[in-house]
């Protein structure tokens, strides 16, 4: 019979030390918590080999006496919950198992002083033995090194990834505590190399441009969103702004960095309609809510979180990614001041480049404008808009005029003093497909097809805020075949449906009658836009809430109504096109999140032809 027997604490330490510490980055993160949680002003980061030889962690928080070092090295020993309750944990971490766990695999030392003690102290613990103790001359704070992480674990330290894999693993770790307390200066160095220095006190649109990327700043919205108790700040890039991978979506729950499900889905059910499905987009986001109403020790690394009200979490992170993406901002990407043209000035030893090198650059995506804002937010159809469905129905079907590669008409009269048109008056369109226009500040190119595919985008979501989206009747109507499980599920949502202007019933088991299409998609094709609402629908199942999926429905639907490239317009019917585009929420990017207009400054123009 198998006996019964208590594990030596050395192995115990160890068990433990493989839910909390997987790899040197969960070390890392254990240590710079402890510093913050200890009051630290300043934090100091060595690493070597990307933490597989070293991991040195300096504070200048409150440090500990030899009592307490002694103590910290303890299992279950904390200063971190004060009272009993649980449930309301107000620092990073209260477990108590970091050090010890630490300190099991790896060789540690301790070195701290207290604030207003005479002189610190030193503990070292090799693989769980003390092999080291005494005073020591340090400064007030607290100094932890760890050195040969797993070296007596083979088991554990052959499953450790590359040195350089670690160090990005490590990296990501401190970038991450950095923007979640910008009151704190922070320094890595790996291998004897600085790889970060930020100076404490800065906000968070300076510390998320230090730590993810410089050019963010200009390519972000602030966001402060309250419902109820939950708070939501920090800053979202614009949809054009994006990365293909999401690891540049950093998320904080009451100052906790986490990598949670639920908060990422909600991330993408907020861009769905603005990016394109393989792209992701790039934030920082805070959200504050009352201790008692999220659960933050589900995880051993505390990483995952569980909220009381998930679902209301959920849709407060939507509600406030989308409000601060539309309301009002409609630039498409920026460069950095200058950026542009210092693309044009790396030229070796004054040579100038060769012109098709010049005309690839500008165009390269490296040098979007300063697109000028137009103020407030505009949350329904305007009176432009209402302008511009009367350009459309008499102006759009005219007979094309001669297939040209680039035209340009008679220009538009000035516009009287005091209106403001930020993306100019139309001189031209290009290829059949891209609009020319000539700003106070620069010259604007749009595309036509992504422009007035976002403007019918958000005419459907206005139609749908309404009571009844308008719609047209069909005079004959389609009978659509489908195969029956999208027949299913377009009959599901055929109510949602319903209230954007697409008026579908059942038609059997196989098919979907169609009595009326949206007013914006008059002369539309219902056949092929009922297969893709289909495909849509089908794609993204229950995965996504009600809501998101009409959205994405919208998007699709949206496509099928808009001008396609190839198309010549007039005059008036680019200007109207401009005019809309200026009132419409998010209008600097198309629904698969690609800019729908940039501008080159004039200055830049001049620079280019040695006027300045």
């Amino acid at each position: 019979m198998p006996i019964i027997r208590r594990l030596p604490e050395t192995l115990v330490n160890r068990i433990a030390a493989g839910e909390v510490v997987e790899r040197p980055a969960s070390a890392l993160k254990e240590l710079v918590e402890n510093a913050l949680d200890a009051g630290a002003t300043s934090v100091s980061v060595r690493l070597g080999e990307g933490g597989l030889s070293l991991i040195e962690v300096a504070d200048d928080g409150c440090g500990m006496t030899p009592d307490e070092i002694a103590l910290a090295l303890e299992r279950h020993a904390t200063s971190k919950l004060p009272g009993e309750d649980i449930e309301n944990v107000a620092t990073l971490g209260f477990r108590g198992e970091a050090l010890p766990s630490i300190a099991s695999v790896a060789r540690l030392t301790v070195e701290s002083r207290a604030r207003g003690a005479a002189e610190g102290w030193r503990r070292v613990v090799d693989n769980g033995a003390v092999v080291e103790e005494g005073p020591a001359a340090v400064p007030p704070g607290t100094r932890i090194r760890v050195e040969a992480i797993f070296a007596r674990v083979p088991a554990r330290r052959k499953f450790m990834r590359s040195a350089r894999s670690e160090w990005a693993a490590c990296l990501d770790a401190v970038r991450r505590l950095a923007l979640a307390r910008p009151d704190v200066g922070f320094t890595l160095e790996h291998d004897g190399r600085r790889a970060l220095a930020v100076q404490p006190g800065a906000g968070v649109a300076a510390r998320a441009a230090e730590v993810i990327a410089r050019e963010l700043a200009d390519n972000a919205v602030a966001i402060d969103f309250r419902r109820g108790d939950l708070h939501l700040t920090g800053i979202a890039g614009l949809p054009t702004y994006n990365r293909g991978v999401a690891d540049h979506q950093y998320l904080f729950v009451n100052g906790r960095p986490v990598k949670d499900r639920l908060l990422a889905g909600a991330v993408r059910g907020a861009y769905a309609d603005m990016l394109a499905r393989d792209r992701h987009a790039v934030l920082a986001l805070f959200v504050a809510v009352p201790s008692g109403e999220v659960d933050v020790n589900v995880h051993p690394a505390k990483t995952e979180v569980r909220f009381r009200d998930a679902a209301g979490v959920r849709g407060a992170i939507v509600s406030g990614l989308r409000e601060a993406l539309g309301g009002g901002d409609r630039r498409s990407v920026q460069a950095p001041a200058g950026e542009a043209m210092r693309a044009w000035r790396q030229e070796p030893l004054g040579q100038p480049l060769h012109p098709d090198q010049r005309s690839h650059s500008i165009f390269s995506g490296r040098g979007w404008g300063t697109p000028q804002s137009t103020g407030g937010a505009v949350g329904r159809v305007s009176e432009a808009q209402s302008l511009y469905r009367g350009y459309e129905a008499a102006v759009m079907d005219a007979a094309p005029l001669a297939p040209l590669a680039g035209r340009a008409e008679p220009a538009e009269a000035a516009v009287p003093d005091g209106v403001a048109h930020p993306l100019g008056i139309a001189r031209g369109q290009i290829a059949e497909t891209y609009i020319v226009a000539e700003a106070a500040d620069g010259l604007v190119i749009v595309d036509q097809h992504a422009a007035h595919e976002r403007l019918v985008l958000e005419r459907l979501r206005a139609a749908g805020a309404g009571a009844h989206g308008a719609s047209q009747a069909l005079l004959l109507p389609e009978v659509v075949e489908l195969d029956e499980a999208d027949c299913d599920r377009i009959e599901g949502q055929a109510e949602a449906l319903g209230g954007f202007g697409l008026a579908v019933e059942r038609f059997g088991p196989a098919a979907m009658l169609v009595r009326a299409m949206p007013a914006a998609l008059a002369g539309g094709d219902p056949h092929a836009l009922l297969r893709d609402v289909a495909d849509d629908l089908a794609a993204n199942g229950d995965s996504l809430l009600l809501g998101e999926r009409l959205d994405l429905v919208l998007a699709t639907m949206a496509c099928h109504g808009s001008v396609r490239a190839g198309r010549v317009l007039s005059v008036a019917e680019m200007n109207a096109l401009l005019r809309e585009m200026e009132q419409t929420p998010r209008s600097g990017q198309c629904n698969h999140g690609r800019p729908t207009w940039i501008k080159l400054a004039m200055d830049d123009v001049e620079k280019l032809f040695g006027r300045k």
